[in-house]
Order: structure tokens, then C-alpha cells, then sequence
């Protein structure tokens, strides 16, 4: 599958059930995607098939991610600036 269709499928992939989560994987995918390596793609990928409500806890420190592979990705996407 070409880059622009995997691209497609995953700004589809991250709409979720909540608009901030939509907006955080958005600017990743914006930003970071095209020039992540590829344990990085593979650690978003991850993310996606996780349940929102992990991920907003994950995401706002309520709760700390058990997937220690995870953290680095999750520092980052919450950095990226809107």
C-alpha cells in the first residue's frame, strides 16, 4: 500500500470517541508520521487498537501506561504543540 493510502486509513483509524484524542493523533500524524522510524510507526499502530478511556488516562497522567514501549510515543505526541 502506497504512503498517501496508508495515510488516509490511519487519519481514519484516529478518529476516536473524544475530539482531544482526535486532535492529539492528528498532529502526530501531521508532524512526526512521515519521518518516524519504524518502531516508532509500529508503537503508534499500538496505540490505535487501545481504548480511549486508557488512552485520555494514559494521556493526562491519571494513570500510568503498563506497556513501557509506549512512554516514549506518549511524551512525544503529548508534546506536539497545536
Amino acid at each position: 500500500m502506497d504512503e498517501q493510502t496508508l495515510l488516509k486509513k490511519l487519519r481514519w483509524r484516529c478518529r476516536r470517541g473524544m475530539r482531544e484524542l482526535d486532535q492529539l493523533f492528528e498532529r502526530y500524524l501531521d508532524s512526526r508520521w512521515g519521518s518516524a522510524p519504524a518502531d516508532e510507526r509500529e508503537a503508534f499502530l499500538f496505540l490505535l487498537d487501545c481504548e480511549d478511556d486508557k488512552l485520555w488516562r494514559w494521556f493526562m497522567g491519571y494513570e500510568a501506561c503498563p506497556h513501557a514501549h509506549l512512554l516514549p510515543l506518549l511524551h512525544r505526541i503529548s508534546a506536539l504543540k497545536a
